[in-house]
């Protein structure tokens, strides 16, 4: 049977915006005669194809209805499961031709939700890593024009075939003549405006995130979601977010951060060590143990890099990991960081602490209320409120081994995005500030992920690691937190290199 909750998440949610575009646009088009200053002027040609897509989807379903009528009802199932997989796979290559910033929904689509069927996310997960890519003569006359020298001049290989193609440029393998092997990401030409058709053009999606997700603030959500695309736009902020996070984690024995190529780098072309590896489909074959060693060094870096670097990789998808076994993880993709300040951090770490280690409602509830989640005058008791967030503490309020599971992930973006009956109150007067809305979205990639490889390990354990109220005590309890140790020590006990200075671990 056709599992009614994979409607939500395998594409016709998507097609739902793509409807709620061209309902948008119709009005548009009848409200506003005159070109709106400062909008871009093709919002129809960006968004017809989309608007075009949903109607024939629609058209689609709607035949499928009068052809049921006169189905059994094996048949029927039969015909919704046909239509299902069109459906998606319609949606996968629409948002793959359009690349930017719907490209990017459809990313999120592809793993956030961790039951949906199979066959319906193997079609999205297309575009993790493999989409249409452009025209190799338009790649290599894109990195001649940015580099100012014909492509045998500053090659002596180019494999005119990308090795991966995502939303914003696809990414080649390259041969200086001095025998460094690259990747060179070529931005796709004419991204930008497209990008920001999208994000001009985001109260449209605004519209379609309210109704599908009641549970979510749409404004601040594509508030940060626009300033931190537009970021991604300029490889040259890319660089210096790579080159920060490769000096942090320098000789680290299993986080590897490619180096950057800054004499072959540009606004729209970025070359880096050329890094290999097994995608993460491959690992969903490997035996538990290894997809476990993986999950503890995603949970490091992503959080670690929180605790100790006030900063982390906001785009937590699977097309931007490469696994080597034994724990060994090349992170790749560093155009959507997000830097903090410690004094920005506190509030969150005092949420952690007073949940986890202290267990004090009262000050739970204060520190949610300092951090912008909730108002000071809320209606809701310190248990209500407890209970709302007991769940996102959940791995860390036990001592021992912890196993990410789907229905685990599941529950957290249900809880996230949609309202219900056990806390509609609380999800009707809270709010993500704008500030954290990307550590939300890492935090739900993360929990995404790790259900996904059923990892296991003592997760308050290794949090202990980084946890500032618990530096200079923390016992290393596993083999790879060990190394990680004992790297540290080597590299000068508590303290990093970042932008030159040494940066305490932690928020002070």
């Amino acid at each position: 049977m056709v599992d009614r909750r994979d409607v939500r998440w395998c594409g016709v949610a998507v097609v739902a915006v793509g409807a709620a575009v061209a309902v948008g646009l119709r009005r548009r088009t009848r409200r506003d005669r005159a070109p709106i200053p400062g909008r871009p002027s093709n919002l129809v040609g960006r968004y017809g194809p989309l608007a075009g897509g949903a109607v024939r989807v629609g058209s689609g379903l709607a035949a499928d209805s009068a052809r049921k009528l006169f189905a059994d009802a094996e048949r029927r199932d039969a015909i919704d499961q046909e239509r299902m997989l069109q459906s998606v796979e319609q949606v996968a290559v629409m948002l793959g031709d359009m690349k930017g910033a719907l490209m990017k929904l459809g990313q999120l689509a592809s793993f956030l939700d961790p039951n949906m069927a199979p066959k319906y996310r193997d079609l999205l997960q297309r575009l993790q890593h493999d989409v249409p890519p452009m025209a190799p003569a338009l790649a290599e006359a894109t990195v001649e024009q940015e580099l100012g020298a014909p492509l045998a001049e500053l090659f002596a290989e180019w494999d005119p075939m990308p090795i991966a193609a995502a939303s914003i440029g696809q990414v080649h393998r390259a041969l200086t003549h001095d025998g460094r092997a690259l990747a060179v990401k070529v931005q796709y030409p004419g991204v930008d405006d497209a990008i920001r058709t999208d994000l001009a053009a985001a109260e449209i999606f605004g519209l379609g995130l309210r109704k599908m997700f009641p549970g979510v603030n749409a404004k601040e959500l594509l508030a940060e979601v626009r300033e931190r695309i537009t970021e991604e736009l300029d490889y040259r902020m890319e660089a210096d977010n790579q080159e920060r996070f490769a000096a942090a984690y320098e000789g680290h024995p299993h986080i590897h951060v490619p180096r950057v190529h800054r004499d072959l780098s540009t606004a729209r072309v970025l070359s880096t060590d050329l890094a290999t590896g097994h995608r993460f489909s491959e690992l969903a074959s490997w035996s538990q143990h290894e997809r476990d060693l993986a999950g503890e060094t995603i949970y490091r870096f992503v959080l670690g890099s929180l605790d100790r670097l006030y900063e982390f990789n906001g785009d937590p998808h699977p097309g931007n990991y490469l696994f080597h076994g034994g724990g060994r993880v090349t992170f790749l993709d560093y155009g959507m960081v997000k830097r903090f300040e410690p004094d920005e951090l506190a509030p969150f770490t005092a949420m952690v602490k007073m949940f986890v280690v202290d267990r004090d409602l009262v000050g739970f509830r204060r520190a949610v209320e300092e951090a912008g989640f909730l108002p000071p005058d809320a209606d809701l008791t310190d248990d209500e409120i407890a209970d709302y967030f007991a769940h996102f503490y959940e791995y860390l309020s036990q001592d021992g081994p912890f196993t990410f599971t789907r229905d685990y992930a599941q529950e957290s973006l249900r809880r996230y995005f949609l309202s219900s009956a056990d806390h509609r109150s609380l999800v009707a007067v809270g709010d993500v500030p704008k500030d954290l809305v990307i550590l939300q979205r890492i935090q739900l990639g993360l929990t995404a992920l790790l259900g996904d490889l059923n990892a296991t390990a003592n997760w308050v354990g290794l949090s202990h690691e980084w946890w500032p109220w618990m530096e200079g005590e923390a016992e290393p309890t596993t083999p790879l937190s060990i190394a990680d140790h004992e790297w540290r020590v080597a590299r000068g006990a508590a303290r990093l290199l970042v932008d030159g200075a040494p940066r305490p671990f932690g928020p002070s």
